[in-house]
């Protein structure tokens, strides 16, 4: 009951130092993004900016008091050009104070089971106290991207919103936007404290990866960094589809033991029904060299049980492993639950005897 959510299942396919806690920067703002599109119906509303928004240092939208612009083109100034006016402003206008906005940062990022993330800012300029890790932005990131108008924005790389009534053109600070072949987000952010950091988001060939890289000394580095994870990533693995053939083993199963199950004392009004249980994975990233090397085996269990049988009951298991290594098993299960006969049914049947 704490409202926590079910994230898609990510591997981490390269990692250094990825749970080592450090400031981040403006790729704050992935989460100030997320927490406006959550919460904000009509993004075409305008507002009015604020004097304590207008104020703050750093990267700009250039806002000043008393400017009108949509929650849109806030959304824009702060994923394009990395706004931080644009992050205080939409933190105020929605929450009333950066403190109180935070709350709503931390929230989410305590639904979204991080342990080791906490905000201080709407921008991610230099505080005590806010800070993630490589791996948890890079989960925030993937979070971000499942919703449509994030995914949108921060694949854009020229925008131009209206502020005051009048255009303003945007240009977004992602360096491998356009340049890099599948890169399709996410954001930037430099500060002192922080140094240069990016968390990138690519795809080729229906394969998704996001990369992290904080702390880097120059952008040069932080550029170098990302290209060089991405190409290792592409070069040496491939995206397998786990789903078909976990599927293609269920039927085999299916077609030799589902004749085979045997419930007794059971009411049975039909034939007894199995399904497929969760898959983990249904996409998996594979090092190329193993793609021969995958094996799937199914151990199965009990079929002559005994009522009651319950919903969800295992009668077998899909194990998939690669390089021996195993990696998912998906159980085979009884459908729908299955009463133990009680008198009621006993004097039915026999009452049916009788009458043949």
């Amino acid at each position: 009951n704490d409202n926590r959510v079910v994230l898609r299942t990510a591997l981490i396919l390269y990692g250094k130092n990825e749970h080592e806690r450090l400031p981040m920067a403006s790729t704050t703002k992935i989460m100030t993004a997320i927490i406006l599109v959550e919460n904000v119906s009509d993004l075409s509303k305008e507002i009015e900016v604020v004097k304590e928004a207008a104020m703050v240092g750093g990267s700009s939208l250039e806002l000043k008091t008393g400017d009108k612009i949509t929650y849109e083109g806030l959304l824009y100034g702060l994923l394009l050009c990395s706004g931080n006016d644009a992050a205080a402003q939409i933190a105020i206008s929605m929450a009333g104070s950066i403190e109180e906005f935070a709350d709503l940062m931390n929230a989410k990022a305590y639904s979204l089971g991080l342990k080791d993330t906490h905000f201080i800012t709407p921008h991610g300029l230099d505080e005590e106290g806010h800070y993630t890790t490589a791996y948890e932005l890079a989960v925030i990131a993937d979070y971000a991207l499942n919703m449509q108008k994030i995914a949108e924005v921060v694949s854009t790389k020229n925008y131009t919103i209206a502020v005051n009534g009048y255009p303003r053109a945007l240009t977004n600070t992602n360096e491998l936007l356009g340049y890099l072949e599948g890169v399709n987000g996410v954001k930037t952010g430099f500060t002192h404290n922080a140094g240069r950091c990016l968390v990138t988001s690519a795809i080729r060939d229906n394969f998704n990866i996001i990369t992290v890289v904080l702390g880097a000394d120059t952008k040069k580095i932080r550029t170098r960094d990302s290209i060089n994870l991405i190409e290792y990533v592409y070069k040496n693995y491939k995206l397998i589809n786990l789903e078909d053939r976990v599927e293609e083993a269920y039927q085999n199963w299916k077609l030799v033991n589902e004749n085979r199950i045997e419930i007794t004392k059971g009411i049975q009004t039909s034939k007894i029904e199995v399904k497929l249980g969760k898959i983990k994975y249904t996409k998996y990233p594979i090092r190329k060299e193993s793609l021969e090397n995958i094996n799937i085996d199914i151990k199965t269990y009990k079929l002559k049980l005994n009522a009651p049988v319950k919903e969800n009951y295992q009668l077998a298991n899909i194990i998939i492993s690669i390089d021996n290594k195993e990696i998912m098993r998906v159980p085979i299960e009884i459908k729908k639950e299955i009463a133990k006969k009680g008198i009621k049914e006993y004097i039915i049947e026999t009452l049916e005897l009788l009458s043949n």
